[in-house]
């Protein structure tokens, strides 16, 4: 017997996927963080060799699909992989699973950005998985300016920094400033008639001059994380919109947690947070989010239609 769209529809919302021309489906295969155990692993292998066509695809949203399983075999699919703490999902106008670059082990990671990712899964696309809002919404946490899992086209993206601290009085004027060439963004310029300058308004916040200079004129930097909003890519396409501040990681969380309660209080039916930041006006997004207000009026957001 065929497949009806209604039956497509319901798996759908448990994450397996039509593929295309066929009754088989794709299953989404969620991780909290973008890792699995080795033993994970090993059980989507062999599930895939079990239940599928014996392949398993990434995606660019770090889940693992598996596909070319049939219709009949999804729930015995899914118990298959309970055992190892693996579920499906991730699809449907609510919080979409989190993306997180290799920011906790990478050399230029200034944020545990698995362990960030690992909250926000539970706090929000768990804790808020059966909270509908206007479309779906993106996460993603980078642990740098280098945003390689592009942060700021999400609808919040979270960017670690580390901010740093100069100390003019230290700097003795080399004739080759180490500080300036180790900046990526030319920001830090060598003094013609004085110290050295950090211009703040080029400085990413990388961190990288840090501990250059040998006479410590940068001796450290305070960590801190930023927020892009309002980010998408696809047929439209938008750049996330600055916050403007730099937050400590239980900021970070909160801001998160305010600009979900935003959107489901403010957004209307399928228009993506961007566009809702759009219609609202930036600056009078800004100042909602820098309050608690949203978050004392949570109970109140969660509760309406």
């Amino acid at each position: 017997m065929a497949v009806t769209p209604k039956q497509k529809q319901a798996v759908k919302v448990q994450g397996f996927l039509n593929n295309r021309g066929t009754e088989k489906f794709s299953a989404r295969i969620l991780t909290g963080n973008g890792t699995m155990t080795a033993e994970q692993l090993a059980v989507v292998s062999q599930a895939a060799k079990e239940f599928g066509a014996g392949t398993v695809s990434f995606t660019s949203r770090l889940t693992v699909e598996v596909p070319g399983i049939p219709f009949d075999r999804i729930q015995e699919f899914q118990d298959y992989l309970a055992p190892a703490g693996l579920v499906t999902g991730g699809t449907g106008a609510k919080v979409r699973p989190v993306v997180a670059c290799k920011g906790t082990v990478c050399v230029f990671g200034l944020i545990d950005t698995q362990g960030l990712a690992q909250e926000i899964h539970e706090r929000f696309f768990v804790g808020y998985g059966g909270v509908a809002l206007p479309h779906k919404f993106k996460i993603a946490v980078g642990g740098c300016p280098n945003s390689c899992v592009k942060p700021d086209l999400n609808d919040i993206g979270i960017v670690g920094a580390r901010t740093p601290r100069y100390l003019a009085d230290r700097c003795k004027e080399c004739k080759v400033c180490a500080v300036a060439n180790q900046c990526p963004m030319k920001a830090a310029v060598k003094g013609e008639d004085g110290p050295m300058t950090i211009d703040k308004e080029i400085c990413n916040d990388c961190g990288r001059c840090i501990e250059k200079c040998p006479f410590s004129a940068v001796p450290d930097g305070e960590v801190g994380y930023k927020i892009f909003l309002g980010g998408r890519w696809g047929k439209v396409r938008r750049m996330g919109t600055p916050l403007g501040v730099i937050l400590t990681r239980e900021e970070a969380l909160d801001m998160v947690e305010k600009a979900i309660l935003l959107y489901k209080k403010e957004g209307q039916k399928g228009e993506r947070f961007g566009s809702m930041i759009d219609r609202l006006g930036i600056d009078a997004v800004r100042a909602v989010l820098l309050t608690g207000d949203l978050l004392a009026q949570k109970e109140e957001i969660l509760r309406a239609e």
